[in-house]
């Protein structure tokens, strides 16, 4: 009984003693992660961190490069020559743009460094030069601006035949901002034993209005006798549209077309009026410095009677404004009155004082 008793009252104690082992080792971690927390120091709190101030300047200063540094601002940049700016200053100071601009080409060449500063100056050049130009353009009066051109020529030839001739021609133009006007007048007169063998007389008024640097609308009166050629007179009136087809240094090329009217009154006593168009075109090629190539040719066709007039000339410089001038005129009518050649050309030699 007694170790019944004993075994009874042990019995309850293991059970409690194998529950309880458990609840102590979970007991335990909590107790870790608190002596673990209160190694770590104490983060402080806010109101206790000093205010931080941040002083730096808002652009970046400039490096100090020291006593013995490169003052980066006294290197000079590329400048033009003087040889250069000379040969620069002379050809602006004589208006002389095709030199202007042979000197811009061959810069790059010879001075590539200072190739973009020549550009530069020739083109505030060319920008001033423009504008000064318009300006007295817009400021002068009609009886300014006009510049020309006075042909004359003749001969004597006395022995088998009595021979004298005479020629002359004026050419006036007047370049405006707008409008271009050209004045042309003519004369041929040659006698031969006493006898009148060639008179021709011509004049005419050309208004162009410039539409741009190339195209313009032209208008065209134009008064021709000549009696050796079958008219007493011809009027003709005409308008149209010309453009600048070649605008190069020493070669430029207009062409002209349009509707026009003719009047004829032949040597005959027949009159002719008729519908007709115009063509022209004038040629202007510089071959070399002084010496010059013009072509200046014109059509009118028409129901009736047909005209084809040309000019070559040749012309070659001889003293300040003077000039030598070889020209063959070559003028063709389809219908000529009878006993008249339907071409008749004419050679002349003359001296030409420009203005």
């Amino acid at each position: 009984m007694v170790l019944a008793l004993l075994l009874s009252a042990a019995l309850p104690v293991v059970p409690t003693i194998a529950a309880a082992a458990p609840v102590t080792v979970a007991a335990r971690q909590p107790a870790r992660r608190r002596r673990a927390r209160a190694r770590r120091p104490a983060p402080l709190p806010e109101r206790d961190l000093a205010p931080v101030a941040i002083d730096a300047p808002l652009t970046v200063p400039e490096p100090l490069l020291g006593p013995v540094g490169v003052d980066l601002a006294r290197i000079p940049g590329p400048q033009i020559s003087p040889e250069m700016r000379g040969m620069l200053d002379a050809a602006m100071e004589a208006n002389d743009e095709a030199a202007v601009n042979a000197l811009v080409k061959y810069a790059r060449a010879g001075d590539p460094g200072a190739a973009d500063l020549v550009l530069r100056r020739a083109t505030e050049w060319r920008t001033a030069r423009a504008r000064a130009r318009n300006e007295r353009l817009q400021q002068a009066s009609a009886f300014e601006l006009w510049s020309g051109r006075i042909e004359a020529g003749g001969f004597v030839s006395s022995g088998n035949s009595n021979i004298t001739g005479l020629t002359g021609s004026l050419d006036l133009t007047r370049e405006g901002l707008r409008w271009r006007h050209r004045v042309v007048a003519q004369a041929d007169f040659q006698r031969t034993d006493g006898v009148t063998s060639r008179a021709r007389y011509t004049a005419g008024y050309q208004p162009n209005y410039k539409i741009n640097d190339r195209a313009y609308i032209y208008g065209n009166a134009q008064y021709e006798s000549d009696r050796f050629l079958g008219y007493d007179s011809r009027f003709a009136i005409s308008s149209g549209i010309g453009y600048g087809v070649l605008r190069r240094s020493g070669l430029t090329l207009d062409l002209e077309a349009g509707p026009a009217f003719r009047q004829t009154d032949f040597t005959d006593g027949l009159m002719q009026s008729s519908l007709a168009g115009r063509g022209s075109m004038n040629l202007n090629w510089t071959v070399l410095s002084g010496l010059s190539i013009t072509q200046e040719a014109s059509a009118y066709l028409e129901r009736y009677n047909s005209t084809v007039r040309s000019v070559s000339a040749i012309e070659a410089k001889l003293l300040g404004p003077l000039s030598a001038r070889a020209s063959y005129t070559v003028q063709y009518e389809s219908e000529p009155p009878d006993g008249r050649l339907s071409t008749d050309t004419l050679s002349r030699l003359s001296l030409i004082y420009s203005f």
